[in-house]
């Protein structure tokens, strides 16, 4: 199970460096809009010390870390929803994303040209999220045009429903806002599925700064904390450059680079951890001589559905399973010392998995 982020933002804010810097490839990065046309994509394996450290414990031969797929999205300007640079294609791209990642420029370089003449963070985040939101506006309008009347005339009282949710969204659409920010209940939110709407995502705002203020709060990175703030999503501080020259160095160079910087994490680091907290996603491992394995889970998933993960005939067949956490492990050394500490449970159907949780299912074939 992988889920996919698509890094967005206007030309020259330093998308496809941090889209190298995270993949450790080399794509274009140039000083001028649409060097990406198409859409880059990478799966890069997510940092987990305990998966590491419970490897060694069991002698695994085999180490197998959860993943991200990353895809750098060409550059977006005002106008795109009506087709204006790469238009369409670009919002394309979006839709098949969970998570949008605004890469927003933060740094002056009169090296570095700018699409709009100069740098503001605030501005670039709102033509984004303009452009995004006119492209959900089409969306719904053509959906309530073909379904309205119909629904009206049969009385059909799932058609009906959709109309209700469809004229609520574009009310929300025509004030500007994005529709992660309304409320959806069960049956709802099984239609917008369908949709695949842009503005449903949830974002995460980048705030990509110069080498020299990567331990600093610039007024740039202030002034998106705020935005962020007031509309419910978070904020990572990067630099790109930064990254990329971290992406080129073991573990010991790239600890001994931080402290330098007066960094305790690499801002990739912080990225795939807000990137996981956002999307409500968690960690469960399965380990032993052979593998030791680390599958993500949404928060909330019963034993039986992180069992489907692993196959789907875990989850029909599910019977038992024996779960225990990770830290135990780690702290006592073994299994066998997990168990004679008392701290392996036996767990049914109703269990609803802790991150960090180690399972062994048992299952009917």
């Amino acid at each position: 199970m992988s889920f996919k982020v698509g890094i967005v933002g206007l030309p020259n804010v330093g998308k496809s460096t941090l889209f190298n810097a995270i993949t450790n490839s080399k794509v274009e990065a140039a000083n001028y809009p649409f060097a990406t046309i198409q859409p880059n994509f990478g799966t890069v394996a997510v940092p987990d010390e305990r998966l590491e450290k419970m490897a060694a414990i069991m002698s695994s031969k085999k180490l197998v870390p959860t993943t991200i797929e990353f895809v750098d999205i060409a550059g977006l300007i005002a106008g795109a929803s009506k087709g204006e640079g790469l238009g369409n294609a670009f919002l394309a791209n979006i839709r098949e994303t969970d998570l949008i990642c605004e890469v927003i420029r933060c740094f002056d370089d009169k090296s570095i040209t700018h699409v709009e003449g100069n740098v503001d963070p605030i501005r670039d985040i709102e033509i984004i999220n303009l452009e995004l939101i006119l492209a959900d506006e089409a969306t719904v309008k053509k959906r309530l045009e073909r379904i309205e009347g119909k629904a009206k005339s049969s009385k059909d009282k799932e058609m009906l429903a959709e109309v209700d949710l469809l004229t609520r969204l574009r009310e929300c659409l025509a004030d500007g806002k994005l529709l992660n920010t309304l409320d959806y209940n069960e049956d709802e939110a099984k239609i917008l599925k369908s949709f695949q709407l842009l503005t449903c995502k949830k974002f995460i705002y980048v705030a990509n700064v110069s080498e020299s203020e990567v331990a600093e709060e610039n007024d740039y990175v202030k002034k998106v904390r705020q935005f962020a703030l007031e509309n419910s999503a978070a904020v990572v501080k990067i630099s790109a450059r930064i990254e990329e020259e971290l992406s080129e160095l073991d573990h010991q160079e790239k600890t001994i680079f931080l402290n330098d910087l007066g960094i305790p994490n690499s801002g990739l680091d912080d990225l795939i951890a807000t990137a996981y907290k956002t999307l409500d996603l968690q960690t469960f491992f399965t380990v032993g001589p052979q593998e030791a394995h680390a599958w993500q889970f949404p928060k909330g998933a019963t034993a039986p559905q992180a069992a489907g993960i692993i196959h789907t005939d875990f989850e029909k067949g599910f019977i038992k399973a024996d779960v225990y956490n990770c830290e135990d492990l780690i702290a006592l050394g073994s299994e066998q010392n997990v168990k004679n500490a008392g701290k392996v449970r036996l767990e049914g159907k109703a269990y609803v998995l802790n991150d960090g949780d180690v399972c062994f299912f048992k299952f009917n074939n």
